[in-house]
């Protein structure tokens, strides 16, 4: 629950930390805002908070449109239902969680349900799934009109929309302005538009943000001609149901955002797009909270003292990752990035972009699933791991196994471990930057131990207890700290 003195201070400060944590509304504007907001503080008497934008609006509040509450950061899964939440969201992206049989599916995985789910996502976020699908979609027109080119009907069917009619109708009823109004406010700034193919939008996050950091993670593990990092940016390219394209990412730290730059191509497919980098640079996090919890042990408190914007780099594709990890598995980075290069070459397409680094795509699970154990073998892989992929692929393509953000960890652990040549270490790998899980640990990890002493895995799981719930940044801050003769070996 909110404590509207607090919110209000908050407010009166606006102070970043609470970006996307609430959101006021003004009685005598009719507008909600975020905490950050640059226009003069309203009366307190004039205010109501909210926890999420959806609440805001079902109060019959519009977004403000010079904050712009679309861009705020999200909320980190904390607990169960957060967990459930989020997975919600995450399959609304990805087009999955718009019907009843979507939310069935979602509320069986938790053992619940479809009614039990639709009151914990009432009781979380205020709203009814209906609603925040709405309210999500209505979002993501309003970004794409202030910020794009986009002609409007691409971005009503872009937002999941199933018509331009249906689209302007709910516009004009939530925002008390038609489409076409926006769109003539937003072209008085033609320095928020882009090139004529591709299209820049922001994704806010709460500082501080340590980007340096997430790019060298994600530069030492980079596969050859499907992503690249250079000058401070990271580029892929992208395959998305029918869909393909390339994207690169930027930071704004001005702005508290990152920018997102994507071919038109991939408009089809933008929330699951958005979704996806949200969750694989870790942009829901709230490093105070993090931050003020980890450095109360005395392991961790130098390190998050001198970087308390340490993120988890999550996955752009869960199947991608976890091969990356099967292939990780007792050899260092550096190695397992040679044979991830090569592993690519032989299952992923081609793909024509203005980049030389970028002509492949990831490959698929239902191309691998199709290959022989000695394809894969003749690449260098050890004949077990090859095995493993297979039966990833297997799982993958068949629908039998699902790395969403959100699903609960202990479950997809469990199905994780069960595959050949998939232990412990790897699951909670797979866990920790696939699921999004905030308190995976890969006590097994050869860095973490070294780095704790010289530990067994035992003595590592029991030095990580005080560090619950946030256990996975705790290990990005235990593979940081000096230990001599230290080889990371983790994928």
């Amino acid at each position: 629950m909110i404590d509207d003195n607090a919110a209000y201070t908050a407010l009166k400060s606006r102070d970043s930390r609470f970006d996307g944590v609430f959101f006021v509304g003004v009685t005598s504007t009719g507008i909600y805002c975020r905490p950050i907001c640059p226009v003069r503080v309203p009366k307190r008497e004039n205010c109501r908070f909210f926890e999420s934008t959806g609440a805001a609006e079902k109060a019959a509040f519009r977004p403000c449109l010079r904050c712009r509450p679309e861009l705020a950061p999200g909320h980190a899964p904390m607990d169960h239902a957060h967990r459930l939440t989020d997975l919600i969201m995450h399959r609304m992206d990805e087009g999955l969680a718009d019907d009843g049989a979507g939310l069935e599916e979602i509320a069986a995985q938790f053992d619940l349900s479809s009614r039990q789910l639709r009151r914990i996502v009432q009781q979380e976020l205020g709203v009814s799934p209906i609603e925040l699908i709405q309210t999500r979609r209505l979002l993501l027109a309003k970004q794409l009109l202030t910020d794009t080119r986009l002609p409007v009907i691409e971005i009503a069917f872009a937002s999941g929309f199933s018509s331009l009619r249906r689209f302007n109708d709910a516009f004009s009823r939530h925002y008390r302005m038609p489409p076409t109004r926006l769109r003539k406010e937003a072209a008085a700034h033609p320095g928020r538009m882009h090139a004529a193919d591709t299209s820049t939008l922001q994704l806010g996050y709460r500082p501080p943000y340590d980007w340096q950091s997430i790019l060298k993670f994600l530069a030492a593990r980079t596969i050859r001609e499907v992503e690249f990092v250079s000058d401070g940016t990271y580029s892929r390219t992208v395959h998305l149901g029918d869909h393909t394209g390339w994207i690169k990412v930027s930071n704004t730290p001005e702005k508290n955002a990152l920018q997102v730059e994507l071919t038109h191509s991939l408009t089809p497919v933008l929330p699951a797009l958005l979704g996806r980098l949200r969750h694989m640079f870790d942009l829901a996090a709230r490093p105070d909270i993090i931050a003020a919890h980890l450095q109360q042990d005395a392991t961790l408190k130098k390190s998050v003292m001198q970087n308390p914007g340490l993120r988890v780099p999550g996955a752009f594709d869960g199947f991608e990752l976890a091969v990356r990890a099967i292939l990780g598995q007792q050899i260092t980075v550096q190695a397992a990035t040679k044979i991830a290069c090569r592993y690519a070459e032989a299952f992923g397409e081609k793909i024509e972009t203005p980049f030389s680094e970028l002509t492949r795509l990831t490959p698929q699970a239902h191309h691998v699933s199709r290959a022989s154990l000695d394809e894969i073998a003749r690449l260098g892989i050890i004949r077990t791991r090859a095995a493993c992929i297979l039966a990833l692929a297997n799982g993958f393509h068949s629908g039998t196994l699902k790395l969403d953000p959100g699903a609960h960890p202990e479950i997809a652990i469990a199905q994780l471990v069960s595959l050949p040549g998939i232990g412990p270490w790897t699951a909670h790998y797979i866990a920790m930057r696939a699921l999004r899980w905030p308190d995976a640990f890969p006590k097994e990890d050869i860095a973490v131990r070294n780095n704790l002493g010289g530990v067994t895995a035992k003595r590592a799981e029991e030095l990580s207890l005080p560090w619950r719930p946030w256990r996975s940044y705790a290990v990005m801050h235990v593979w940081n700290s000096p230990a001599k003769n230290c080889q990371q070996t983790l994928a």
